[in-house]
């Protein structure tokens, strides 16, 4: 079994199956990868395109190609020195009859013996869903749905199914009688007598009693706390694991869950039981366990959770931080306040969010959660002197002020860690809250594990603390992600390369000190993370974000260019509602997107190439304005909003107006280029483990999803790889990508010949003096008398600005040193051997060095 050196994501899905990695599983061989990675790969509901809607987590996909396809792939894999990676959804499931746990809980309730595999509140206060499931998918009032047929029963006897709006549901044993039923008040009775109530689909928010992932009604939770829920929905990866069809496990959404430490250490143990059955070739490494989490400013993952470490937001966060200049901040925030009229900083905007979405979609989680804490501090002491409505507004502040995803506080109370993000929430709470309710305030935050349950004798006050704690801290983690990311992060638009998951947008950048002890901690802490600069979930492609970051270093410049086609552009806008359209602030985040994600080779003349850019960047723009929720949602779009912003696009298509926009993506372009390459080098050098997503082995100017699962050319790559073209010809040809390849195919074959150096190696930042100290960042690397230097350049707008080469002028690191002096070093980048006397020596033109000295060559 290979030694795990870098990870390559793959989306699986109908159109690209098992038969397809195995295709390009040489291609990837070839680049130096020691693992694929797959978007899940067990049995999601019918023509999924992401796999997270699992349907039936037992088998493997029969779309993707099934059992036999998975084994054939894993053959190649093996036969090329390769492992494999899958991602596993242990948070949730796709609801729909194809679920039969889930189909089977509608049609028995609560005495279905998957009843217990979800999270559904049976003690709903609501009469409507008391004792039931609330399932919102009505698209109109169930006796008009009845009236125009949408709602009917198909097929008779034991075989009938109650069909919704073309959905299939199960009907109660017996509850049809022998014929189909007859009129409308026949139906009305029928519906009556099922374990479900079908709600209108505007009434999910408010009534829907199943715990769900964020707001997504089709997607129900697990209670993977449940032994028997564990072990059933985890059959088939242990059974892969042990028949060493997999080697690890990328855990989708880990905050979902009650108790994360718990389930990642069952884990851990089960796998790490199962390693000595497998074949005994891959009994060496592994098992692989990453969580997906967003670590906030401050938070660290813990240890006792026995994983390998995370996926890497926080690294993507990091990396684009120190490409960032914090100097450009005023000047951007001025521009985003002269022009929208909004000066709130994101942390305000995120605020204003939060409250926004506990009230459009989550007022059933937070009243469950009130009800917990409330019934738990009556357990406790039936005289206490607290509301339901109090407990629900003090919940609701402490919410909206959380500044992280989730605690983790168990029968012991909060750690350290917990202790400092809940004296955060309430001392922000406390700012906010109505007078009245400050005490109500302090006593909710106590029994949110602000004491030990020990401390309690077993029984119902016990109990019910511990149920409010639970199912507090799975409320806080929905919210947050569709608030910051989801909202705040299409609202807040000063610079949009700084608005991605896992990032607070209110920094703009972060300092090489930062950078290094951040560094330096994953190197002691998690040496086996993962190093993401792209996902799945990434809302602007890493080279997006890579050129948009040139503009901190150009403020005054871009503030400039902005603020003139505003001006320009003021006859483009319509009159809708009485408001001209689009609003300011939506042009300026369109003009960022136009600048940031316009096409290396994409010339100004070129009508075709702008028709489909256009459409790309209309695609990203109605998902924008609908996550905001300002002008539309996607529950009610505002259809005439959303089409004078597409026709605002389509105007700045047009020849003149995309000229301008081509003629200042020239200025800058290579300089964000060089950010790109740059980012890739840290990313494949620094402590972790990296993971290069499909497609970004070439420029990745994608924007969020589905644009960034874009369709890979694998021949052109394939082709590239093999021609292997000298340095000079790439540099000459950088638009095309080919020379990005090249840099990460280069330090992917030094990754696995040493990777150890890379994964154990230890860390150390390297001292950088002179006139050009601060655009350099430098470290070392060692194991066992193996040595690699990296160096990369930062903000070199100043040289690059109007560029048309990314070749860095020799004499700009005149004066620049950093302590890499000697002879027997190899640039990986370049393939020379050679002795080094200087930062300018060592760069040779180009945007980093990358030097080794094996131990063998001292």
């Amino acid at each position: 079994m290979p030694e795990l050196s870098a990870l390559a994501r793959l989306q699986m899905h109908a159109d690209f199956g098992f038969a397809d990695a195995a295709r390009v599983a040489p291609y990837y061989a070839a680049l130096g990868i020691s693992h694929l990675y797959l978007s899940p790969i067990l049995t999601a509901r019918k023509g999924s395109t992401h796999g997270y809607d699992v349907a039936d987590p037992t088998t493997v996909n029969a779309e993707l190609g099934g059992e036999a396809g998975l084994h054939d792939l894993v053959r190649t894999l093996r036969g090329l020195g390769m492992g494999l990676v899958i991602d596993i959804v242990p948070n949730h499931m796709g609801t729909g009859a194809e679920n039969q746990w889930w189909d089977d809980v509608l049609m028995r309730g609560k005495s279905s013996r998957y009843a217990r595999f979800f999270d559904i509140d049976w003690q709903s206060p609501d009469p409507a869903v008391r004792g039931r499931v609330g399932l919102p998918v009505l698209g109109m009032p169930v006796d008009e749905a009845i009236a125009q047929g949408h709602i009917k029963v198909v097929g008779s006897g034991d075989a009938a199914r109650l069909e919704v709006h073309g959905d299939s549901l199960p009907l109660a044993p017996g509850s049809a009688g022998s014929s189909p039923t007859g009129d409308a008040e026949d139906l009305l009775a029928l519906l009556d007598r099922q374990h479900y109530r079908l709600l209108h689909w505007s009434l999910g928010s408010d009534l829907v009693n199943y715990r769900r992932f964020f707001d997504v009604s089709e997607l129900v939770a697990l209670q993977t706390s449940d032994t028997t829920v564990f072990e059933e929905s985890h059959r088939a990866i242990f059974r892969l694991y042990e028949e060493g069809l997999i080697d690890g496990v990328r855990c989708d959404h880990v905050d979902g869950l009650s108790d994360p430490r718990r389930y990642c250490r069952l884990l851990r143990r089960r796998l790490e039981g199962l390693k000595k059955k497998r074949p005994s070739e891959l009994r060496l490494h592994g098992p692989w366990i990453w969580v997906e989490k967003i670590v906030a400013e401050g938070e660290s993952l813990r240890l006792s959770w026995q994983t390998d470490g995370t996926t890497g937001y926080e690294f993507m966060d990091q990396v684009s931080g120190v490409l960032h200049d914090a100097d450009g901040a005023a000047t951007l925030n001025r521009l985003w306040a002269d022009l929208t009229g909004d000066s709130a900083s994101f942390e305000q905007v995120a605020h204003a969010a939060r409250r926004q979405i506990l009230v459009d979609s989550f007022q059933a989680e937070l009243d469950r959660c009130a009800r917990g804490v409330f019934q738990a501090a009556r357990a406790l002491n039936p005289n206490e002197a607290v509301s339901l409505a109090g407990v629900r507004r003090a919940l609701a502040e402490l919410i909206v002020h959380f500044p992280v995803y989730r605690t983790y506080a168990g029968s012991t109370g909060r750690d350290a860690q917990d202790e400092a993000v809940f004296e955060h929430a309430l001392a922000g709470a406390m700012r906010t809250i109505r007078p009245e309710d400050a005490d109500t305030l302090a006593k909710v935050a106590g029994w949110l594990g602000g004491t030990s349950l020990r401390e309690l004798s077993p029984g119902r006050p016990r109990r019910a603390l511990a149920t409010a704690l639970k199912v507090f801290q799975q409320s806080t983690s929905p919210v947050a992600a569709k608030a910051v990311e989801d909202t705040a992060g299409y609202r807040y638009g000063r610079l949009l390369s700084r608005n991605e998951v896992g990032v607070d947008a209110g920094q703009l950048a972060i300092t090489p000190a930062a950078f290094h002890r951040l560094s330096l901690a994953r190197q002691q802490t998690f040496p086996f993370n993962i190093l993401s600069t792209a996902t799945h979930d990434h809302k602007r492609g890493e080279d997006v974000r890579a050129r948009l970051a040139v503009l901190s270093e150009l403020a005054p410049m871009w503030s400039e260019t902005a603020r003139g086609w505003w001006d320009d552009d003021a006859s483009l806008r319509r009159e809708v509602k009485g408001r001209l359209s689009p609003s300011p602030a939506d042009a300026l985040m369109l003009y960022q997107t136009l600048v940031g994600a316009w096409p290396m080779t994409l010339s100004a003349d070129d009508d075709a190439g702008a028709a489909a850019f256009e459409q790309r960047v209309g695609a990203w723009q109605v998902k924008a304005l609908r996550e905001a929720k300002r002008r539309s949602r996607w529950t009610v779009p505002d259809e005439a909003y959303e089409a004078a912003c597409l026709g605002f696009l389509h105007a700045l298509m047009q020849p003149l107006k995309r000229a301008r926009t081509a003629d200042f993506v020239q200025r800058i372009a290579a300089a964000g280029a060089v950010n790109g390459l740059n980012q890739a080098i840290l990313r494949l050098t620094t402590p972790g483990v990296p993971d290069l997503y499909q497609g970004t082995d070439y420029w990745d100017l994608s924007l969020v999803d589905p644009d960034n699962r874009f369709p890979v050319d694998f021949s052109a790559r394939e082709c590239a790889l093999r021609s292997k073209l000298p340095l000079p010809a790439l540099i000459e040809h950088w638009t095309d990508g080919r020379i990005k390849q090249a840099f990460i195919a280069r330090l992917l074959a030094a990754r696995a010949h040493e990777p150890h150096l890379f994964t154990r190696g230890t860390y150390e930042p390297l001292t950088v003096t002179g006139s050009r100290a601060s655009h350099l960042l430098a470290f070392r690397r060692q194991w066992r008398g193996s040595e690699l230097v990296v160096v990369t350049g930062r903000h070199l707008s100043s040289e690059l600005l109007d560029a048309s080469s990314i070749a860095i002028r020799p004499d700009f690191w005149e004066g620049t040193r950093t302590p890499i002096e000697g002879d027997g070093w190899t640039n990986l980048l370049t393939g020379q051997t050679q002795a080094v006397d200087s930062v300018s020596h060592a760069m040779g033109g180009l945007p980093g060095a990358v030097l080794l000295r094996r131990a063998s060559d001292r």
